[in-house]
């Protein structure tokens, strides 16, 4: 019963706050922080931090050089129970100049644009007023961190992000990640892991005129290369192979000394990531074109969140709470991209994803939300909190 009507509460702080909660959205969308622009990440990091501290937050920023800062906190640190660690990124795809060409703003559909709109400075909304709805009415059941990372779009692969946020995320009873929502309601339970390979083939340049018979074509070399790489995607099985990018070669009229590949791996366990990456490099060692090389490395590969029974009771718990509100059926959703929910996996830590407004076509400039579901889901997510 006191959980109902603190439920009933925070629902009606939310409704009073909608204008607020808009104009936060609007302003944070409005600081373009594409992942290299760190000075741009961190004010945005500005602006939730003192939101954040209104709500009674002790936050805590823990710098990086080369990319945004990483902000936390934690609320309620005294409470008895197992803490609950609210997840988010500050970062967008978005290069600078993208305002300009589509600024924050609301059709006649409902729908908001503007450059990371969905993915996820809407999720951040939601997190500052699910603190502030709590703060606001004594919830006292468990403490409440915080994470809200600075380079989450390039996977930490530059900063020491991941390790200080697996810390954060470590002994959480469950974590909610608020990045974008899916249109069909759709909550995540797992994710896979990603690992980006390339693959350089060196050749022997030639006029292709002149002396085309000396040179040693490394773009044709590849074109081998790419046709066995792209068998070694397995849909049926959750193995995704992607050659995205290819450079090669200077002039047309010159035989091409060398060609460089992008490939994009996605896994559901790291045993199928080593034999996925020990057949690319028996594809490098294998020449097609005479006197050829290649030469073949690898990112760091990210975790993987793979669908746990921790995660589907967390899920369980949200669809009855779901169902308690009113707010309808969910569905669970196992995806291809990455997101920190693989790290709060890593820690065995529940987690549920995708708790963030609900859209559709992020990374492009036709990126939107439902604005409406800014309110919703944060009622969704209080709720949810509230009787966990």
């Amino acid at each position: 019963m006191e959980d109902r009507g603190l439920i009933v509460k925070t629902s009606a702080y939310i409704d009073r706050h909608r204008d607020e909660m808009l104009s936060l959205w609007e302003k944070i969308v409005s600081i373009e922080s594409g992942t290299p622009d760190k000075e741009g990440v961190d004010r945005v990091g500005a602006v939730l931090k003192d939101e954040l501290e209104s709500a009674g937050v002790e936050t805590a920023v823990i710098p990086m050089e080369r990319f945004g800062n990483l902000l936390t906190g934690v609320w309620n640190k005294e409470a008895a129970g197992q803490p609950i660690v609210l997840i988010g990124h500050m970062d967008t795809v978005f290069a600078k100049g993208t305002l300009e060409k589509n600024p924050f703003r609301i059709d006649e559909n409902g729908n908001a644009h503007g450059p990371g709109v969905l993915d996820m400075k809407a999720g951040l909304v939601i997190v500052v007023y699910v603190l502030k709805a709590l703060h606001e009415y004594g919830y006292g059941k468990r403490p409440i961190r915080v994470v809200f990372a600075g380079d989450e779009e390039n996977g930490h692969r530059q900063t020491n992000a991941e390790s200080e946020i697996r810390k954060l995320c470590a002994g959480c009873a469950a974590a909610f990640n608020f990045e974008t929502g899916f249109i069909d309601d759709g909550l995540v339970v797992g994710r896979k892991g990603s690992c980006r390979v390339t693959l350089t083939v060196h050749g022997v340049a030639a006029h292709a005129g002149n002396d085309p018979q000396r040179g040693r074509n490394a773009i044709l070399e590849m074109a081998h290369k790419i046709i066995e790489i792209q068998k070694l995607h397995d849909f049926e099985h959750g193995l995704f192979v992607n050659v995205g990018v290819i450079q090669g070669g200077t002039v047309a009229n010159a035989v091409a000394a060398s060609c460089e590949v992008g490939i994009d791996i996605r896994y559901d366990s790291f045993e199928r990531l080593e034999e996925t990456l020990q057949a690319i490099k028996k594809i490098a060692e294998t020449r097609t074109v005479p006197d050829t090389t290649a030469d073949v490395t690898w990112t760091k590969p990210s975790t993987v969140m793979p669908v746990s029974e921790k995660n589907l009771e967390l899920f369980r718990h949200v669809q009855k709470t779901a169902d308690m509100i009113g707010y309808g059926k969910l569905q669970t959703k196992k995806v291809g991209g990455w997101s920190d929910s693989c790290l709060a996996a890593a820690e065995g830590v529940p987690v549920v994803c995708a708790m963030g407004v609900k859209g559709a076509n992020n990374h492009s400039m036709e990126e939107y939300a439902v604005a409406e579901t800014l309110f919703s889901r944060a009622k969704l997510a209080l709720a949810s909190i509230i009787t966990f």
